[in-house]
């Protein structure tokens, strides 16, 4: 394809949706990852579709893209493994059914169903947790995925509309509307850098790191829990800056397993079991669900998650670079974002109106002191 209208750098579920958001409006696109797609942080991700409240940015662009996720439910493949599951987010004690309260109070404002379990309907709704717990918020309308599939299969519905993919292609710079490729020089009217962890090193300045997470999967125990189950605190892990932390995320899959977290930590690219973090994670998950001890676990992987100093994720121009776009740093919400993220992105370049604002996410939003990476 000589001179696209737009090049891609990165296969992840990010650059997906972006490569078929754009070819659904009629732009050629080329797609390039050093690996293939649906490898790197995609392929290491639990593949959760939840509206998460810690911004209004946060809650505006989660929804947006769980909407457009659920419009997609009835065209995805069996392979894609999309359920209905829920997610139950458990109030440990009294003090935290406040949370829920509150949580509660802001979903609705907004539209979104939501559920107060108090603690006799958690235990209903999922026995297998331990007794004592104060209760639980129910969002009946979240999604599970698996992230690779879902990859691929956004890919091919680009392919469709005449896109093209280039795989084992990695990317050695990035500049004013091209692309340096061990294999030459690749020009486009504008180029995304969507390469996850990796955006950083293409684009110098940019305010992405990685955050290191660890999952573990178990063997196949179909019914074990319905739902995806977070604990409250997750929010206080999974967007803290402390060196080392953990929080109970438990999913179910479509194949009877289990799949466990979650951890955080900086630590660069080193992607070695961490084993005493893994065993806190583990033991996180324990004081919530004792059961989980009887479950046999197959596999331990880590990922690495894109984050950045104000945990929302850069979408938009460069502007430091001509014809530079930029569609990264999604931390642990990339499968959840990444069709509102494509949404905003297209909109941007064909200058059309978003329908949420898309200043939060700009690449060249200004950061609190300190908070600049």
């Amino acid at each position: 394809m000589p001179h696209p209208d737009l090049i891609v750098v990165g296969a992840g579920i990010v650059g997906a949706a972006c490569a078929a958001e754009a070819s659904a409006a009629g732009l050629s696109v080329e797609v390039l990852d050093s690996g293939f797609a649906g490898g790197g942080t995609t392929a290491a991700a639990m593949g959760h579709v939840v509206v998460m409240d810690d911004s209004e940015a946060q809650l505006a662009l989660t929804a947006l893209s769980r909407r457009l996720w659920t419009e997609l439910a009835s065209e995805l493949p069996a392979s894609c493994e999309d359920e209905r599951t829920g997610t139950l987010w458990i109030a440990a004690d009294e003090d935290e059914i406040e949370l829920v309260r509150r949580k509660a109070a802001v979903h609705r404002a907004r539209g979104i169903a939501v559920e107060e379990l108090d603690a006799a309907a958690l235990r209903d709704a999922e026995p297998m947790l331990r007794e004592g717990l104060a209760g639980a918020l129910r969002v009946p309308d979240d999604r599970v995925v698996y992230p690779p599939n879902a990859a691929r299969w956004l890919l091919e519905r680009a392919e469709a509309r005449g896109a093209v993919r280039r795989e084992r292609e990695p990317v050695a710079a990035i500049g004013d509307r091209r692309v340096e490729t061990a294999s030459g020089t690749r020009h486009a009217g504008a180029v995304v850098n969507a390469a996850g962890a990796a955006a950083a090193a293409l684009t110098p300045g940019l305010p992405v790191a990685p955050r290191k997470g660890h999952l573990v999967i178990t063997d196949r125990y179909p019914g074990f829990c319905r739902h995806q189950l977070v604990e409250l605190g997750y929010l206080k892990s999974a967007h803290g800056r402390s060196s080392e932390s953990v929080a109970f995320n438990l999913q179910p899959r479509r194949t009877g397993q289990m799949l466990l977290g979650s951890s955080r930590e900086f630590v660069g690219l080193d992607a070695g079991i961490n084993r005493p973090l893994r065993a806190r994670m583990i033991g996180r998950a324990l004081q919530y669900a004792p059961a989980i001890a009887r479950l046999s676990a197959i596999r331990t992987w880590v990922g690495f998650r894109p984050a950045t100093p104000d945990n929302l994720p850069l979408v938009g121009r460069w502007e430091t670079v001509p014809g530079l776009w930029i569609a990264a740093g999604h931390e642990g919400l990339g499968v959840t974002t990444a069709l509102g993220t494509a949404r905003l992105l297209v909109d941007a370049l064909l200058g059309r109106t978003s329908e949420i604002d898309p200043s939060p996410y700009s690449p060249m939003r200004a950061f609190a002191p300190g908070g600049h990476w």
